[in-house]
């Protein structure tokens, strides 16, 4: 009897153990992912303040095109 009352406590600290975890903040971001992350921002607003000074047409269609894949693999991020 004695190990079945020594289980029921183990079940109840794990049952508490993961309670608290839930409550918990979640897991900061992976370091590799974040950064990924950023360096596409950078290039989209990069590539965004080109197209407010580019004057030819074929140039502005290319950035468009550009902002638009850049902001797809951000979505995906």
């Amino acid at each position: 009897m004695a190990r079945g009352w020594e289980s029921k406590s183990i079940e109840a600290q794990q049952e508490e153990h993961d309670a608290r975890r839930a409550d918990r903040e979640p897991d900061p971001p992976d370091p590799v992912v974040a950064e990924r992350r950023r360096t596409l921002e950078l290039a989209r607003a990069r590539a965004e303040q080109d197209l407010l000074n580019a004057r030819n047409a074929a140039h502005r269609a290319m950035l468009e095109q550009a902002i638009a894949a850049l902001t797809a693999q951000l979505e995906k991020t």
